[in-house]
């Protein structure tokens, strides 16, 4: 009979992030943008109409694979979320922008004066 402390230890399983608190648009645009800052200007623009004046908080270009802020995924190697979705999670997004299936992903934050 196997008695509890001869159980192996199991690891916890993944868990996706939580971004409840957080309006999502997915965008679709066609044609696609060609790069980076197509892309941003896109969001940008959408970020203005939706929260009037903002702050950029964390971004991914999967075309290049960089996101921002850098370095943050030097914590999380081996994480089931990405550092610029944590990051920006954890700093308030308000609005997050995801522009074909992933290739561009942006946090925002509405900023009150």
């Amino acid at each position: 009979m196997k008695r509890e402390a001869d159980k192996p230890e199991q690891c916890a399983l993944p868990v996706a992030a939580d971004s409840s608190g957080i309006d999502i648009i997915e965008l679709q645009p066609d044609p696609a943008p060609a790069d980076y800052r197509e892309a941003m200007r896109l969001a940008n623009q959408l970020a203005q109409e939706r929260l009037g004046d903002y702050m950029l908080l964390s971004w991914y270009d999967r075309d290049r694979d960089f996101e921002s802020p850098q370095h943050a995924a030097e914590c999380h190697l081996h994480s089931a979320v990405p550092a610029y979705v944590d990051y920006g999670i954890h700093h308030g997004a308000t609005l997050k922008i995801d522009i074909d299936n992933g290739r561009f992903v942006f946090f925002y934050l509405a900023v009150t004066f």
